[in-house]
């Protein structure tokens, strides 16, 4: 198979069927018994070989470079005027090999250089004609009647020539468009398997993130509550017994959490609350449970939409797991005001702070700045040890509720 390949690169078999049919045509008109011409030299070797290699040749088009398809193209002609003007027949079959001629050009060339080997096969014909002429001018009274039959022969022979370049030229517009149109289809398989790629990561980290936000507060707050009941459990047992009791709560919590992590992260996480009533909740249970005053200033005068709602609700709940966690603060406050065209968010804490230069690259921080961003918002932080931080995030209502 491969060797068949290598030796064939014609781009459409059923015209190099055809063009071997020509070919028979033209061997069988040269083969049919006629009378001989005193006037004409032939030689019937040179047209048997001729037509050989003019099919030959067929098989392996040039497609590399301009010089080689011109000399192609020479020796094709070069063939058809040994065919023409020393062959059997020549004038005869001379037709069959222009068609060809012009079929190949069409495969190798372009528009421009197609109707200029069109033109060079016509003026190839007119010269068969004069040739012909030249014989036929020694039979006296047959010149009318041989010019009224040639030119009925010349106009039926350009139109067959115009008739395969246009047929010619809609078969390869034909083909360049299935080719684009196959580029096209491989390339939408490429971008679609690029967006599915894309579509599984984002959905990995959003899964990442709703557990992180989720689980982790709930485990941040149970471990808590463990160490404050080991504290205690000496020195105040009763007390400890309350810590635990809390545990245990935030423990069910986090069960909870993961039996129902994939529906929870596919419904907001407010169920059925507003968001003051949702990030009321977390206050009470950060304040229940670490003992950290949080301060509210909470005015939400006008519609939020869903997406905005549990955004916010995900930064403030991990602006307070983070504060737990790391901050060891005594105050927080909160700040959540809205304006016909925006959303400000800001929490503050009096805890130890953090260097930004070598902190900024937490999971919980990428949480929370990735969820400004995705809602064209802007996030920002400033912290310095010793002097608490201050998160803030600026979120444009008008552009949300456009999308």
């Amino acid at each position: 198979m491969s060797r068949s390949i290598q030796f064939y690169n014609h781009p459409f078999r059923f015209l190099l069927y055809l063009e071997w049919v020509l070919l028979a045509l033209a061997a069988f008109t040269a083969a049919l018994p006629s009378h001989p011409d005193r006037h004409q030299t032939s030689f019937p070797e040179l047209t048997i070989c001729s037509l050989v290699l003019f099919g030959l040749m067929g098989l392996r088009l040039p497609t590399r470079n301009h010089i080689s398809k011109v000399i192609y193209t020479a020796l094709e002609i070069s063939l058809i005027l040994v065919t023409g003007f020393w062959g059997v027949k020549g004038d005869r079959i001379f037709a069959f090999l222009d068609i060809i001629l012009v079929t190949r050009s069409c495969l190798i060339f372009q528009l421009p250089s197609r109707l200029i080997i069109t033109a060079l096969s016509f003026f190839l014909f007119v010269l068969t004609l004069r040739r012909r002429f030249a014989q036929i001018r020694f039979f006296p009274g047959m010149q009318e009647r041989f010019w009224f039959f040639t030119l009925n022969f010349a106009l039926v022979f350009v139109l067959a020539l115009l008739f395969v370049l246009l047929l010619m030229n809609t078969v390869l517009s034909e083909r360049e468009s299935r080719e684009k149109l196959a580029i096209a289809n491989d390339k939408l398989r490429q971008y679609a398997l690029q967006i599915e790629n894309q579509a599984t990561l984002e959905e990995r980290n959003r899964i990442a993130r709703e557990i992180h936000d989720s689980l982790g507060h709930s485990l941040t707050a149970l471990n808590l509550q463990l160490e404050t009941a080991l504290k205690l459990w000496e020195s105040n047992p009763t007390k400890a017994q309350t810590f635990l009791g809390r545990a245990k709560e935030l423990g069910s919590k986090a069960l909870q959490d993961v039996r129902q992590s994939v529906s929870t992260m596919r419904s907001h996480p407010l169920h059925e609350q507003s968001l003051s009533q949702a990030i009321a909740g977390l206050v009470e249970n950060v304040q229940r449970s670490t003992g950290i005053t949080v301060i509210c200033q909470i005015h939400l005068d006008h519609p939020i939409p869903v997406e905005v709602s549990t955004a916010v609700y995900r930064i403030v709940q991990e602006s307070f797991t983070n504060i737990c966690k790391y901050a060891q603060a005594t105050e927080v406050k909160l700040e959540i005001i809205t304006t016909q065209t925006s959303l400000h968010l800001k929490v503050e804490d009096n805890g130890i702070g953090f260097n930004l230069t070598q902190n900024t690259t937490g999971f919980g921080l990428q949480s929370m700045r990735d969820r400004t961003l995705a809602l064209n918002g802007h996030f920002h932080i400033n912290s310095a040890p010793g002097s608490g931080c201050t998160m803030t995030a600026y979120i444009p209502l008008s552009k949300v509720t456009a999308n």
